[in-house]
Formats: structure tokens, C-alpha cells, sequence
């Protein structure tokens, strides 16, 4: 009955939310409407793995990839909820036989995208509870799982108000491997039949892996320490210019280097950066005759380069987090490869990854421009004490490692029971 009076509220609300969408093109409209091309391939088992963008394309990569391995002839269709997620899941799962745009969450455009795809397993990432993608796979015959699963508090409460539509629709699902115990004990709030395990965050493993960095981003600042500022998110850009204007009182060989969350707001970030008087290159312009060894500044605004650049980095500050509503972006990949990290108070989404590596020494909680300054400071002022705080952010994070192969032996049993 819920799901009814959803999807009656819905139908006047659809060329609404498909101008809200802004398809880019004819492509974009049709894969939001459900009409994606898919191939008509027979396979055993065929699956659908919905990611909201490049980060969570990150995440459920491990995980996709061990599916493709074990089950070489399934056929996997990926759905994200943005173009450069779109992107980025065809350029990092090329096994997969199809990466589209997600339907819209309406019953209409859901049914149409099952129809063509018929899948016969549903894996949706972290925090996309979308009601039609749970009834609409369920009443198609599919089996359900949530992958890499996490409810914020912020969340917890907006599902609160609707709490017997998500309750019904999570009631479709048959596994879910949450991120954190915290997590679990939010999906169990919902009385649902389910089985709720705790697999930990599958993107550890994948920000394990290391990329080669691009050799001409090796030519920026080379032989200095740089601090990296990565995911940020808009207004943090500012407070980062600042600090590192005063940073560069005491220590006048930092460089820094600035990835925006977003790429589309990489004019913000140059607006920033200019306002506090500071030259910068762009990463995009790099080239071998464009090189950056004299300039400071680097904005990083091009597709998958952070995880690797990260390597270069002596201190990394970690973006959405200084102010309320984003709860912070993933620290692991700094973490993993020895760098000490910097983060805002506002981190509830990784809740439980900060709190390890604080407690280890390995990260420390700022504020603002000024504790930026402050606790980097520290860190530049004694290289053995960055050193060894990086070392303890790397063994913090890989102790809980291992998550990507515990959800992706969750799933086999679940496809073999199906």
C-alpha cells in the first residue's frame, strides 16, 4: 500500500525530477527513462550493481571484479547516478557488459530498465535506498543485496518519518553487509527479515592498489614535501588557501596540491586560490612540454589521479568534513600509503575509520585554518614524528582490511542458494 501511494505521489512528479536530473543528451534521458542498451546476452547469473557515483565506484570495485573472476560467464550491468560515475565504472570494472545512467526512482522507468536488463541479482552500495529499485527488482524476481551498507544518523532520521516505506522496501532484500557496527544496528532498527553482517568498508582494499602517477604530475615540486588537500568540498577550499599562506611563513618550500570532490568545480577552486593570492597550475594542462616545477599550487582536476598522487603527499587533509551535512570522504587511501591525515570534526560517515586512526596517532581532528596550521606544523617541524604518525594511519587501516573478500563470500553463497 505504501509502495502504491509512493509511486501515485511520484508519476505527477516526473518531468519534475527529469529536468532536476539535466540529461545532458539523448543518451542521458533515455538511460534515466530506463532505456538503456543493454546486450542480450545470455549468462548465469546476470547482475545489477547500482554505485551512486566515482566513489562508491570505488568501493564496490574489489567486489565486482571477484564476482566477474568466480562467475566469468555473468553478465554485470552497472548504474550509477552521475555521467562521471559513469565514466569511471567503465574505465575501472572494463569487465562489466554495460555502464549506464540509473533509472529515475520511479516505478515506470524502473520497470523499464528490468525489463531489458533481467537481472537475476540486485546489488545496491552504501546509502542508495531508492524504494522502486527494492519492489520493483523483488516483484521481477531478483535476489537483493546491499553491499558496503551504511545509514548516517541524518539519515537514520529522514527514514524515520517514512519509516514503513523503507521498511517495506529493505524488507525485499535478502542480505546486507554493512559497513559498521553502527550501521547494523540502524538496519536492525527496521525489524527487517534480512540477514545483517558486518563486512567492514570494502574500499580498503581497492584503495590498496597502487596506480602509476602520471609522469608529468612527478614534475610538480619535486624533492618538496607537499600538502594535499583531497575531496574537498565547497567552502573548504578557502580555509585550506589560508592556512597554506600561513604554513608558508615557517616552512616556504611546501607545495600543495588541491582535488576538488567534484571536477565541475574546479572554477571555485581557482577562485579561492586567486582570492588568496596564490599561482597555481591545473592538472589538465599538464603536458610534456607544460610542466609545473616552478609553481606551488596544484589543482588536481582530473579523473583517478588523487589515489595515486597520494603517494607524493607528506600530509593530507581530508575534504567534506569542516563543515555539517557531507560527513566526510573515505581517509584510507592517505592512510594506506604512510600518509598522516588531517580531518574536519564533521566525519559521522566514517565514523569508526577516524576514530582507529586518531587513537592510533595516525590522524588528528581540526577545525579550522588555524588548527590546519597548527597540527601540520607539528608534523613538518619533525619528520620523525610524521613518519612514524603515517605509520601508525597505515597499520590502523589495514588491520581492518579483508571486507571486499568477506562480502564477496557473503554473495557467492547468497547467488549459490539462488
Amino acid at each position: 500500500m505504501l509502495s502504491a501511494i509512493y509511486n501515485l505521489l511520484w508519476y505527477p512528479a516526473l518531468p519534475f525530477a527529469l529536468m532536476a536530473a539535466h540529461p545532458a543528451n539523448m543518451r542521458d534521458y533515455r538511460e534515466r527513462m530506463g532505456h538503456g542498451d543493454f546486450p542480450d546476452t545470455a549468462g548465469a547469473p546476470r547482475i545489477w550493481i547500482h554505485a551512486a557515483s566515482v566513489g562508491e565506484i570505488e568501493a564496490i570495485r574489489p567486489v565486482a571484479i571477484g564476482l566477474l573472476e568466480h562467475y566469468p560467464t555473468a553478465v554485470m550491468m552497472i548504474t550509477t547516478m552521475t555521467a562521471t560515475g559513469r565514466d569511471a565504472a567503465q574505465r575501472r570494472i572494463p569487465g562489466a557488459a554495460a555502464w549506464v545512467l540509473a533509472p529515475l526512482d520511479n516505478q515506470r522507468a524502473v520497470r523499464s530498465f528490468l525489463d531489458r536488463m533481467r537481472p537475476s541479482m540486485v546489488l545496491i552500495t552504501e546509502t542508495e535506498i531508492w524504494p522502486n529499485y527494492f519492489f520493483e527488482s523483488a516483484r521481477a524476481g531478483a535476489t537483493i543485496a546491499i553491499v558496503n551498507g551504511r545509514i548516517s544518523e541524518r539519515s537514520m532520521r529522514r527514514y524515520m518519518r517514512a519509516r514503513g516505506l523503507f521498511q517495506n522496501a529493505l524488507s525485499q532484500a535478502s542480505l546486507i553487509l554493512a559497513q559498521s557496527r553502527e550501521d547494523a544496528r540502524r538496519y536492525v532498527k527496521f525489524n527487517i527479515p534480512a540477514r545483517i553482517i558486518v563486512t567492514g568498508n570494502t574500499k580498503i582494499e581497492s584503495a590498496q592498489v597502487d596506480g602509476a602517477i602520471r609522469p608529468e604530475l612527478m614534475t610538480f615540486a619535486p624533492g618538496r614535501k607537499i600538502f594535499i588537500a583531497g575531496s574537498t568540498a565547497p567552502g573548504e577550499e578557502a580555509v585550506i588557501a589560508d592556512a597554506y599562506r600561513e604554513l608558508r611563513k615557517d616552512f616556504p618550500q611546501l607545495a600543495m596540491t588541491i582535488a576538488p570532490r567534484h571536477l565541475d568545480r574546479t572554477p571555485e577552486v581557482e577562485n579561492a586560490l586567486r582570492a588568496a593570492s596564490l599561482d597555481y597550475v591545473k592538472a589538465s594542462q599538464l603536458n610534456p612540454q607544460n610542466r609545473s616545477r616552478e609553481v606551488d599550487v596544484l589543482i588536481l582536476d582530473t579523473m583517478g589521479e588523487l589515489r595515486s598522487f597520494y603517494r607524493r603527499g607528506a600530509i593530507a587533509f581530508i575534504g567534506g568534513s569542516l563543515a555539517p551535512g557531507r560527513g566526510g570522504q573515505n581517509p584510507a587511501e592517505p592512510a594506506l600509503v604512510d600518509v598522516p591525515v588531517l580531518i574536519g570534526p564533521y566525519h559521522e560517515n566514517q565514523k569508526e575509520i577516524v576514530a582507529s586512526i586518531v587513537s592510533s596517532g595516525g590522524a588528528r581532528i581540526v577545525k579550522n585554518a588555524g588548527d590546519i596550521v597548527r597540527e601540520t606544523s607539528k608534523w613538518l617541524g619533525d619528520d620523525g614524528a610524521r613518519e612514524a604518525a603515517g605509520r601508525s594511519a597505515h597499520t590502523s587501516v589495514s588491520k581492518d582490511a579483508g571486507g571486499a573478500q568477506f562480502a564477496l563470500k557473503q554473495l557467492e553463497a547468497l547467488i549459490n542458494l539462488g
